[in-house]
C-alpha cells in the first residue's frame, strides 16, 4: 500500500519507499523508539519520536516503544512514566507494543553463550584502564588481551560465574572477538557484558551482569523484527558492530540501521548530563520548568503537540548536524495558537486611568471577539467602567515621534470600547506617575469613529472594579548565547545562564480569566501567548506562563 502523505521527501522516506517498492521485508515497515529511562525526554527526542512513529504511520507500519533499561544504576520508574506521557502527548500510540530490553535478558544471555561457543566472545580480566590502553588509538592499532585465547570451555565457565555473581564489579567483562587492528575502534573487541551489582527496577536482583548498549540494542531490534532502526549520527561508527551482533548469532531477523542528524537548538543544551545538572543544582525548578527544553517543560510552557510535530516536519531529516534557530520553533507555536487560542485582555504592568466625564458608578458590557481567525469561537462580554488599567508602557509624558499611544493631549482607541484623550497626569511625592486623568467620546462606543476622524493608536485595558489579580511569569531564553558551550577556558555553560530568564509580574486581567482551566492557552492581546500553569493555576489564584511573544523573529529571518 502506498504511503498516505504528500509531504516533501527526505532520505529516510526515500529509503523506506524503495524498500517497500522492492518488497524488502515483505513490504513491512516496523520502527521503534528506544529511550533510556534515565531522564526526561527533550525536544531532540521529540524529533526522533515524530520520525519513528511518523514513518510507521505514513507507510501503514508499526512502531514499538522499547525502553533500553540496561543500566540499573541510573534508571527510575518515574522516567518510564514521564516518557510514556510525552509520547502520548505528541499524539502517538504504541498500542500493545510496550517493550523493555530487560524482557530479553535471558535471550540476550543465550546469544552471548552462542558467540562464546563459536569462538567469537571471551571473558577478559584486564582492568578498565588496561582495556583502554590495549585498545590503541585512531592512528595506532590495538593489541590482543592476554586472555583473548582462552578456550571455549573456560569462557563458558567464567561467563557462568559472572552471572552467578562470583566476580566483583570491574573484575572482568565479556568481550566480542573481532579485530584489535580494525580502523574502527568500535570493532576492537568491544565489551558485550559488564558486572553491575545494582537493583533493577523491573528484574530486581535476578541479574548481576547487564548487556552493553550496542549488543542489547541490535539484538532487541532483531527480536522485535524491526525493519528500519533509525538512530542519530553518533551511532554511525557503531553500525558495523550493530551488523556484526545481528549476523553472528541466530537472530530471528536482520534489521538495518539508518542514521540521521540529531537536533541542535540555539540557546539550548540537550545533553542529559547538563540538563540533570541544571535540575540538581537548582538553576531551574525541576525537569518541567518552562525554561527547560524537555518535552514536559515545553508542555508546561504552553506548547502544543501540533506545533512540535510541525516543527519536526519543517526542520526535515538530514545527514549532517546543524543548529536550528529557536525562533523556528516559536514560529510554529504562533502559527498554531493564532488559530486556536482565544483572546483575552490582561494588563501586565498596570497604570490607573480615571475617565472623568464617564458617569460615576456606571458599568456597561462591551462585545469582544474571542478569536478574529475563527468566527465560530464567538464573542464575549467585557465590563467597562469609569476607572480602568492600561499598560504603563502605553503612556509617555514626553514621547518621541511616531509614538502612537497615550500622552498628554493625544487621543487613542481603547480596544472594543471608546476613544479617550489624556488631560492630566497625577504624580506622587517622588515624581512617579501614579494615575492619568482622561476624557472619553461617548459617540465612539465599540472603538468606531463617529465623524470619520482617524485615531492611530489602539491599546488594551481592564476595568478596575472588575479586574482579576493574576500572577504572570514572563519566560525568556535560559541562556544568553546561541551556543551555551561557547565559553572561555576555565568556564562552563553555566556561566552563560541568563539571569533574567524569568520575571514574575502581578497582573490585572479581565474577569473571564477567572474561569479558565489549568492548561488552557490564550493570547493576551498585544502581550503574547500564555497558558494557565498546569501545576499551580487555580480559579482563586490564576497563574499564567508566557509561551511565546507576539514578535515573529523567524518570519523576519526567513525573508532575508
Amino acid at each position: 500500500m502506498e504511503e498516505k502523505t504528500t509531504t516533501p521527501s527526505h532520505f529516510i522516506r526515500t529509503i523506506i519507499r524503495e524498500d517497500k517498492k522492492n518488497g524488502k521485508n515483505d513490504g513491512r515497515v516496523h520502527t521503534r523508539f528506544p529511550p533510556e529511562p534515565n531522564g526526561y525526554l527533550h525536544i531532540g527526542h521529540a524529533k526522533s519520536i515524530c520520525l519513528n512513529f511518523g514513518m510507521a504511520e505514513e507507510f501503514d507500519g508499526k512502531c514499538n516503544l522499547r525502553f533500553d533499561d540496561t543500566n540499573p544504576e541510573k534508571e527510575e520508574v518515574e522516567y518510564v512514566e514521564s516518557i510514556k506521557e510525552d509520547v502520548r502527548w505528541l499524539g502517538f500510540d504504541w498500542e500493545d507494543r510496550e517493550y523493555y530490553a530487560s524482557d530479553y535478558f535471558e535471550q540476550l544471555y543465550e546469544f552471548a553463550i552462542e558467540l562464546i561457543k563459536k569462538g567469537k566472545a571471551y571473558v577478559d580480566h584486564l582492568t578498565p584502564d588496561q582495556i583502554r590502553k590495549y585498545r590503541g588509538t585512531l592512528t595506532e592499532p590495538g593489541k590482543n588481551s592476554p586472555y583473548r585465547d582462552r578456550t571455549v570451555e573456560e569462557n563458558l565457565e567464567l561467563f557462568e560465574k559472572m552471572r552467578n555473581g562470583d566476580f566483583g564489579e570491574g573484575e572482568c567483562v565479556l568481550r566480542a572477538k573481532i579485530d584489535m587492528a580494525s580502523p574502527n575502534i568500535n570493532m576492537r573487541d568491544p565489551a558485550l557484558y559488564r558486572i553491575k551489582k545494582a537493583h533493577h527496577h523491573r528484574t530486581g536482583d535476578k541479574w548481576v551482569i547487564y548487556p552493553m548498549y550496542d549488543f542489547a540494542h541490535a539484538l532487541s531490534d532483531a527480536i522485535e523484527h524491526i525493519t528500519h532502526s533509525l538512530c542519530t549520527l553518533e551511532f554511525e561508527d557503531h553500525r558495523p558492530l550493530y551488523d556484526w551482533c545481528v549476523e553472528n548469532v541466530s537472530a530471528p531477523s536482520r534489521p538495518v540501521q539508518i542514521e540521521f542528524a540529531r537536533l541542535n537548538l540555539s540557546y539550548t543544551v540537550l545533553s542529559k548530563r547538563k540538563l540533570l545538572q541544571l535540575v540538581r543544582e537548582k538553576y531551574v525548578d525541576g525537569w518541567d520548568d518552562p525554561r527547560m527544553p524537555t518535552i514536559s517543560g515545553f508542555r508546561r510552557r504552553g506548547y502544543t503537540p501540533e506545533s512540535v510535530r510541525d516543527f519536526s516536519e519543517r526542520i526535515g531529516v538530514a545527514k549532517k548536524d546543524s543548529i536550528v534557530d529557536l525562533s523556528l520553533l516559536e514560529f510554529c507555536l504562533r502559527e498554531d495558537l493564532n488559530k486556536r487560542a482565544e483572546r483575552r485582555m490582561a494588563v501586565l504592568r498596570p497604570l490607573k486611568v480615571v475617565i472623568e466625564n464617564y458617569p460615576e458608578g456606571q458599568t456597561e458590557e462591551l462585545d469582544a471577539v474571542n478569536n478574529p481567525e475563527d468566527d465560530s469561537m464567538g464573542m464575549r462580554k467585557v465590563p467597562f467602567s469609569r476607572e480602568i488599567y492600561i499598560e504603563r508602557t502605553d503612556f509617555m509624558e514626553d514621547p518621541p515621534k511616531k509614538f502612537f499611544r497615550l500622552y498628554p493631549g493625544n487621543e487613542v482607541r481603547l480596544r472594543y470600547a471608546y476613544f479617550i484623550t489624556c488631560t492630566d497626569v497625577v504624580k506622587d511625592e517622588n515624581g512617579e506617575i501614579i494615575e492619568l486623568r482622561c476624557t472619553y467620546d461617548p459617540a465612539s462606543r465599540g472603538g468606531n469613529s463617529p465623524d470619520g476622524r482617524k485615531v492611530r493608536g489602539t491599546i488594551h485595558w481592564v476595568s478596575v472594579p472588575h479586574a482579576v489579580d493574576a500572577e504572570v511569569r514572563l519566560y525568556d531564553n535560559l541562556f544568553k548565547k546561541p551556543d551555551p558551550d561557547d565559553v572561555d577556558e576555565g568556564r562552563t555553560f553555566l556561566d552563560n545562564i541568563n539571569p533574567n530568564s524569568l520575571e514574575v509580574v502581578n497582573t490585572k486581567a479581565e474577569p473571564a480569566i477567572g474561569e479558565v482551566q489549568a492548561g488552557d492557552n490564550f493570547q493576551f492581546e498585544r502581550m503574547g501567548y500564555f497558558v494557565a500553569d498546569k501545576k499551580e493555576h487555580t480559579s482563586g489564584k490564576p497563574v499564567f506562563n508566557r509561551s511565546v511573544t507576539l514578535r515573529d523573529t523567524w518570519a523576519k529571518i526567513s525573508k532575508k
